[in-house]
């Protein structure tokens, strides 16, 4: 995500750095680069140049030229632009009105629109919401189907939509069926298409005209780059949208639709797709992007996806294991788990801050680690993990045949769980300072 752009920001700042005061051609030279950076990353033309002119403006003035760190001043100031263009603030999905309230998702054919009316209802259901899904595209064979195959996987209501009548018709239905049965929120998936046409969109219209969404939701593609801005506007135009949700922005290295769609349409990002499974749909907060992009992390969306993931029982549990010192292979492994809910190595590490930095170096993760690692403690005893000391040569040969490994890495997994213990009993004496008295700080 963003990889590209954040690359080339990366490379703009470090030549700032050290520097101890920056004249105006400096920072026009600086200007340029971060220009430059944004049109390589398909951001609009339009939204670049306005973007670099508020940088500017600020930039000149007395908060950089006469500063003691000019580089963190303008670093400050870049984060801060960045943040006002993605929309300052997040804009959660606005639910308050009487029930059922209506949320009609629309689209382009392929942009993952049905995929994301389930993962949309699966966030729904988790807040305590009595979500009803309808699925209104008549047009796409095996369209209805497959979103009553994904509701029945999240375990989530889905209307029993009649392909033979209109998507007008199956609209008002549903409103009505989730009406009597004291649904609190209907989520409608209606027909997408190749290129925008009359008929698509009279049809949306007279939809929005019969159930009066609360909300409309234009879902784009995020590989499309600039072309899923301009289709969101032209949507826009005819349907007055709600706000917009990102999909596959995991697998779009450059951001460009992203950084321009709240500047063109003036519409809301609301959500980010970020992977093909239910749960791989993140609120959108502005603030915690722009970090992202400009390599400063996002702490504040690993904690709530950890949180997510971890239950308090779970918690509680390795806590007595720190106090008693008896963390052993199978809580390291639940820990590797629980890691791999989250999400990928590199989705984790892009919200760690610097990582970017050590991904230009070509240190990437390997995603087979953590598979290699399950294999080798499967392979084992219940008596080997719950005591590491007693695997020895002949048993560490054994693992490594039954897992499919070498014997290095199992050696490699016992000296990487040794530290672990070593770090965890440090941490339960004495935090912080019992990381630097074992020796595990360098500071």
């Amino acid at each position: 995500m963003f990889e590209g752009l954040t690359e080339k920001l990366n490379g703009v700042f470090k030549a700032l750095k050290g520097r101890g005061k920056l004249t105006e051609k400096d920072i026009d030279l600086v200007l340029k680069e971060i220009r430059m950076a944004l049109l390589e990353a398909d951001v609009n033309f339009k939204v670049a140049k306005q973007f670099v002119a508020a940088i500017r403006e600020r930039a000149v003035g007395q908060e950089v030229l006469e500063s003691l760190t000019p580089a963190q001043q303008v670093i400050k100031i870049v984060r801060d632009e960045m943040t006002s263009l993605l929309g300052e603030k997040r804009c959660d999905l606005d639910l308050g009105a009487r029930p059922p309230v209506t949320i009609l998702l629309t689209g382009l054919q392929g942009s993952g629109k049905t995929t994301t009316c389930s993962k949309l209802a699966r966030r729904l259901k988790n807040e305590k919401k009595k979500v009803l899904l309808v699925p209104a595209d008549t047009h796409r064979p095996a369209a209805i189907t497959q979103l009553k195959k994904l509701g029945q996987d999240l375990a989530v209501d889905v209307y029993n939509s009649d392909p033979s009548i209109s998507p007008l018709e199956i609209s008002r239905k549903a409103l009505e069926y989730a009406r009597t049965n004291t649904f609190d929120v209907v989520l409608i998936d209606s027909a997408g298409r190749l290129q925008i046409d009359e008929p698509l969109m009279q049809e949306l219209c007279e939809i929005k005209e019969a159930v009066d969404p609360k909300e409309i939701l234009f879902v784009a593609d995020a590989m499309t780059g600039q072309e899923a801005v301009n289709v969101a506007l032209e949507f826009d135009k005819v349907l007055d949208i709600t706000g917009v949700i990102l999909t596959k922005l995991d697998g779009d290295a450059r951001g460009g639709a992203a950084l321009s769609i709240k500047a063109v349409t003036g519409k809301p990002l609301k959500f980010i797709g970020t992977g093909e499974k239910s749960d791989a749909l993140e609120p959108f907060y502005p603030d915690r992007m722009a970090s992202r992009i400009l390599d400063m992390g996002d702490v504040f969306s690993l904690i709530e996806k950890a949180e997510e993931v971890f239950e308090s029982e779970d918690v509680e549990n390795l806590q007595k294991k720190l106090k008693t010192n008896s963390f052993d292979l199978d809580d390291f492994k639940k820990q590797l788990q629980a890691m791999k809910k989250i999400g990928s190595m590199d989705q984790i590490l892009g919200m760690i801050p610097g990582m970017g930095a050590l991904k230009q170096k070509g240190l990437k993760p390997d995603e087979g680690e953590l598979d290699k690692i399950e294999a080798i403690i499967n392979s084992m005893t219940a008596k080997e993990r719950k005591s590491p000391s007693i695997i020895k040569g002949s048993r560490r040969l054994r693992i490594s045949r039954g897992s499919g490994t070498q014997v290095q890495d199992v050696n490699k997994l016992l000296k990487n769980f040794q530290q672990t213990q070593k770090m965890m009993k440090s941490i339960s004496k004495g935090g912080l300072k019992g990381l630097k008295r074992g020796g595990m700080l360098p500071f």
